[in-house]
């Protein structure tokens, strides 16, 4: 009987050290999945990293672009706000030019619409004016429009 439980003994020990040495491996294989998936959730955080910041970049360069706030200017009077505000930001020289031509323009436009007969005339010129300028605009060419173009950079020149 004491060799018996001297048997059981042995065999229970073996056992427990048969699970400890399998839960070793376990735990083992474990740590060495969870490694592989942090590497590649690092690999995976830095090439989101990489992509955020070109998209970041690309932002800014778009934003940035003069062309695209000379052309936001020409958008009613609160594109032409919004125009303002983007070019206070970072100033670019055919921005601040096409929002001094479109400053001019409205003032005239409002200061003539009180005017009867004329005002329908001289709309019609203005308007003429805005789409020659919005041409201007978009070609990326900084051109002042045949009314009052070139008065208007030098009034509005602290814009």
């Amino acid at each position: 009987m004491a060799d018996d439980n001297k048997d059981l003994k042995d065999d229970l020990d073996d056992m427990i050290g048969d699970a400890k040495e399998s839960a070793k491996k376990a735990g083992d294989k474990i740590s060495q999945k969870a490694s592989e998936i942090a590497d590649d959730a690092k690999e995976l955080a830095g090439e989101a990293k990489e992509k955020a910041t070109e998209f970041a970049d690309d932002a800014k360069e778009v934003l940035s672009d003069g062309k695209n706030i000379a052309i936001i200017a020409h958008l009613t009077i609160i594109g032409w706000v919004i125009a303002l505000v983007m070019n206070s930001n970072n100033k670019t020289e055919i921005g601040s030019f096409y929002i001094r031509q479109m400053l001019g323009l409205s003032i005239i436009a409002f200061i003539t619409s009180w005017i009867p007969i004329l005002n329908f005339l001289i709309f019609i010129v203005l308007f003429v004016a805005w789409i020659m300028s919005l041409v201007g605009a978009f070609s990326g060419e900084k051109k002042t429009t045949f009314l009052f173009g070139n008065q208007f950079q030098e009034w509005f020149k602290g814009l």
